[in-house]
């Protein structure tokens, strides 16, 4: 079923009323746009035929028109060879092709109102598909419009999104630097005390030894 029902309901049609209670705006201008479209050519259509049936009139109007000036000549050549009785026949004929002369230019005047119509009626149904194409440019653009925006968008949060982890893997390496000199002290440290624990252990050695030489030394005195 088509948006309009007839030809006054696209003249009278508000467009942007239309759009605003449309669950789809991209998909309710391309169907108003088609039915204009199309509601177009069957305006142009029944213009063009009224176009032909005008010429058709006008040339039977002329063909009559010439009938009665023939019928009026033989009326005088009549009257003038004295057949009054010729006469009257020729204008009795001529009348009767007068009568269908006004009824082709009544008919005539009733296609031209006609054919006045439909050309106001294209006018007004060409501004309106404008008016509608114009509306659907417009929201082409400002969706285009939208979607560079959001594109634009997201690549400002990936890029922030980009730099937040790129310091965190920064912050990360620094980390595991300072663990890694740490770690490294840890086992400077840890070789230090190594060192003097073998040390110290010599020396706790040499007095084992001075201790046991003197204890041998009584012992071997007890003896003797």
């Amino acid at each position: 079923m088509g948006i309009f029902s007839r030809m006054t309901d696209i003249i009278n049609s508000n467009i942007t009323s239309l759009l605003d209670k449309a669950e789809d705006p991209q998909k309710m201008i391309r169907m108003i746009i088609q039915e204009m479209e199309e509601t177009l050519v069957e305006v142009r259509s029944s213009s063009a035929r009224v176009i032909a049936d005008r010429k058709t009139a006008g040339r039977r109007l002329a063909r009559i028109a010439q009938e009665v000036a023939e019928w009026e000549a033989k009326a005088v050549l009549a009257i003038e060879k004295g057949r009054e009785d010729l006469a009257r026949a020729a204008l009795s004929e001529k009348q009767l092709s007068s009568k269908e002369v006004s009824l082709i230019e009544a008919e005539l005047q009733e296609l031209d109102e006609h054919l006045n119509g439909l050309s106001q009626e294209v006018a007004q149904l060409q501004t309106k598909l404008d008016d509608a194409k114009t509306k659907q440019k417009t929201m082409l653009m400002r969706q285009t419009s939208v979607e560079n925006r959001l594109k634009v968008r997201r690549q400002t949060q990936k890029g922030a999104l980009d730099d937040a982890f790129n310091k965190f893997e920064h912050f990360e390496r620094r980390m595991d630097t300072l663990e890694g000199h740490l770690e490294s002290m840890d086992l400077d440290v840890d070789a230090k005390t190594g060192l003097k624990s073998e040390i110290d252990a010599l020396a706790e050695d040499d007095g084992i030894n001075a201790e046991l030489q003197q204890l041998k030394k009584k012992m071997a005195g007890k003896k003797g």
